[in-house]
């Protein structure tokens, strides 16, 4: 049996996604709350990858 662990990188809380992405707080939580932004809701707080993250917005601005 083989196991590959993998390490997540996630970015934790409106907060921290909005340091991330240069937006206020409020922005970044209407842009999750829209479904704008590739990330999950998992309870009250908001999840994103940052691979996935930082793809988004590579692949906006090309």
């Amino acid at each position: 049996m083989t196991t590959t662990t993998e390490t997540l990188d996630l970015v934790w809380g409106v907060a921290a996604i909005a340091k991330m992405i240069g937006r206020s707080e409020a922005a970044t939580y209407h842009m999750c709350a829209k479904g704008e932004l590739p990330v999950k809701q998992i309870g009250t707080r908001y999840v994103a990858e940052r691979g996935k993250l930082r793809a988004f917005f590579m692949e906006t601005a090309a």
